[in-house]
């Protein structure tokens, strides 16, 4: 890339890299308050509903695998820009949409295409910044992404009230072309490399089985696949849940908080952590908060707590664990094999997409009364990933 490592970065490319990053999360949440009166307004199940959110993330996490290897030979502008034309389509697609079937459609291509942001955003954080700051910039990535889904459930929801939910698709429409033209005057344009599509594919696939033989690699990216999918997991339940309690689309947001603002505030805390405790140590901490937090929530179920509270608080601290966990885990992974961190982005994008998909199906699936079988599904993720961080664990004990 043009620019230098970690000291000479322009801000106003670090701001590209982080609006082309949350351009993803505003497309997936944006519309979710609408979620709770789509069964209506199309004559479906809520099952059906949920996979307005599925399809969506299940594209966005397995077009990933095309786009990293893709970034890494032909360069980070071209793919980005092909994917950003891909999420105007979608959106558009989405906007015009006059059935669920068709919109279904609609989503898939927007998550196709936003996913190009995600996988170029981690790339270039891979190739801008070096050791321990770029688990910094990691963290500060996780900031403003963790403020997207509180924030886009708000718009979405008084968007929803005031000019219906068609306003929620032409509003992500506007910013995808702003995008295209922002990614076109301010990103670097690396020099393409000559390949024909044969050598692309052995190339790609030789990048691939790289990374498969890297057991650490595997690891990090199991941990960030299932603490991803605790989240979409709430994510894809909070409008059904808390429907229950009287929470409409114009006040969803307010509630969809209680994960994002802690995980912001656990960002917060390992960039200023990072370069005295270390990687390992904080996702140790970011681990037992998760399990803190989804164990208590679990307890008040069962005791029958009947409030949005007893949802929400322990969620709180679930978040924090989350912001501690989730930008040294990513940067182990993007960072176990350098020269393919677009790969490696590619993957673990993926596998969290992936993840977060299933989990958000499993919702449609279980009749929801309270919060018990909420709690006890994000629960289950939050376990894998703890296997995995044990399994890491005795990898690097096994090292030394």
């Amino acid at each position: 890339m043009a620019e230098s490592p970690s000291g000479a970065v322009r801000p106003a490319l670090v701001a590209l890299l982080l609006a082309q990053m949350a351009f993803g999360l505003l497309a997936m949440t944006l519309c979710i308050p609408s979620m709770q009166d789509w069964p209506e307004q199309f004559a479906a199940s809520q099952a059906q509903v949920q996979l307005t959110f599925s399809l969506y993330v299940a594209a966005y996490g397995l077009v990933q695998l095309v786009y990293g290897p893709l970034s890494d030979r032909l360069g980070r502008k071209r793919v980005l820009m092909g994917g950003l034309f891909l999420a105007v389509l979608g959106s558009a697609a989405a906007w015009l949409a006059d059935s669920l079937e068709a919109l279904l459609w609609a989503r898939t291509l927007q998550g196709a295409g936003s996913a190009a942001g995600m996988v170029v955003g981690r790339a270039l954080v891979q190739d801008l910044f070096t050791g321990r700051d770029r688990t910094r910039m990691m963290a500060y990535v996780g900031m403003t992404m963790g403020l997207c889904p509180p924030l886009a459930t708000l718009l979405g929801g008084q968007m929803h009230v005031a000019w219906g939910w068609r306003s929620n698709f032409l509003v992500l429409l506007l910013m995808a072309l702003l995008l295209v033209v922002a990614v076109w005057r301010l990103l670097p344009d690396p020099r393409p490399v000559r390949s024909d599509a044969a050598s692309w594919w052995r190339q790609a696939g030789t990048s691939y089985l790289r990374l498969m033989g890297q057991r650490a690699f595997l690891l990090y990216a199991l941990i960030l696949a299932t603490t991803s999918a605790t989240a979409y997991t709430y994510f894809a339940g909070a409008p059904i849940v808390l429907k229950a309690f009287g929470v409409g689309p114009q006040s969803l947001g307010w509630f969809i908080m209680a994960v994002p603002l802690p995980y912001v505030l656990g960002n917060a805390l390992t960039s200023r952590l990072i370069h005295r405790y270390g990687d390992r140590k904080l996702m140790l901490w970011g681990q037992v908060g998760t399990l803190a937090g989804l164990v208590l929530m679990l307890v008040l179920a069962i005791a029958d707590v009947r409030s949005a509270w007893a949802l929400l608080l322990p969620l709180a601290i679930m978040g924090v664990g989350h912001g501690l966990l989730v930008p040294p885990t990513l940067s182990g992974a993007v960072g176990a094999v350098p020269a393919l961190a677009g790969t490696a982005a590619a993957i673990s994008g993926s596998l969290q997409q992936l993840c977060g998909a299933f989990g958000g199906y499993l919702v449609g699936l279980v009749d929801h009364q309270g919060v018990l079988q909420l709690s006890a599904l994000m629960l289950l993720m939050a376990l894998m990933a703890l296997l995995g961080h044990a399994m890491l664990a005795r990898t690097a004990v096994g090292r030394h």
